[in-house]
């Protein structure tokens, strides 16, 4: 029988409406009103877009709303998700959507998150896409500039992490050498060591957070492990800030358990294409793609029934 995978995105996606689908809808509009209260955040206007939007502290907490009040407006329309996935940040959405935080919780862990992070990275630094050479050319590129791979989406397509000027030897080497190289929206090397420090601080406020076991699994991020109780969340998302996020292997995983139609949560729609990458026969779109909520529970009930 065919599954439903649940995606939600990082950061970088980050666009002008992106809160419309989810603000139409009655559980939806009460989601964005709990997590704009719990975050002190005007999350409507920072979903109009600008450079706010993309700012480590702001994006954190207005990407899991975003997510948390999509997926309040898809929930009871659309079949239960046999797995959750997230990808960097979209790791934390996904407990949310797993039932695992309520929005409050979800957008001050968020809010958390950004902080350890930002005091970790202690000045300049970022992440970036290099895509069509070996991961074994990526990664001697990135260690001879002093960065690392950060996140690993196929064989040919990686993250690195690092200082700015590491990145930008990086981009000349990696430019030099074949590939595509594009500078992300995110201003901490996420997913790489020089961010250990803040490990243990994210993982004692997950520790004293109001964080359940999720009601469907959610997939860890740096092995692509289904994680099923409180204890094993905190440690995966902890770690996570200063480990290689390992997406391939979380798309396999959705799909040997059984899913065959994936939806993005959005913004944005990387990861549907990378779920049309890795898996050609599976089902995908992104929320992006669609007007209104009912929309999206027609298609996704459709292809669950083909």
């Amino acid at each position: 029988m065919s599954g439903l995978c649940i995606l939600c995105p990082g950061q970088g996606g980050q666009r002008a409406g992106m809160l419309d689908l989810a603000a139409a809808t009655p559980a939806g509009a009460e989601a964005i009103r709990r997590a704009s209260a719990a975050s002190g955040l005007e999350l409507a206007a920072l979903s109009r877009g600008g450079p706010g939007a993309f700012r480590n502290a702001v994006a954190q907490p207005l990407l899991c709303a975003v997510q948390y009040a999509t997926w309040a407006a898809l929930r009871d329309a659309v079949p239960r998700p046999r797995v959750v996935a997230g990808y960097s940040l979209g790791e934390l959405a996904a407990y949310g959507c797993a039932g695992a935080l309520g929005a409050e919780d979800l957008v001050a862990l968020a809010a958390r998150r950004a902080a350890a992070m930002d005091a970790a990275a202690r000045g300049a630094g970022g992440l970036l896409g290099v895509r069509g050479i070996p991961l074994a050319r990526t990664e001697a590129i990135a260690r001879a500039a002093g960065a690392a791979v950060a996140i690993l989406n196929g064989p040919d397509h990686a993250v690195v992490g690092g200082p700015d000027a590491a990145l930008r030897a990086v981009e000349a080497e990696a430019g030099a050498a074949g590939a595509r190289v594009q500078r992300l929206p995110v201003d901490v090397p996420a997913h790489t060591p020089a961010l250990r420090a803040a490990v243990e601080p994210f993982a004692e406020a997950l520790g004293r957070s109001a964080l359940r076991d999720p009601e469907v699994p959610v997939l860890a991020g740096i092995s692509g492990e289904p994680v099923r109780d409180r204890a094993a969340a905190v440690c995966a998302l902890s770690r996570q800030l200063a480990e290689r996020v390992e997406w391939g292997r979380c798309l396999a995983a959705a799909s040997e358990l059984g899913c065959t139609v994936f939806l993005e949560l959005g913004p944005g729609a990387a990861l549907a294409r990378m779920v049309e990458e890795a898996l050609p026969g599976a089902d995908v779109r992104s929320v992006d793609e669609f007007r209104t909520a009912a929309g999206v529970a027609r298609w996704v009930k459709a292809r669950l029934r083909a």
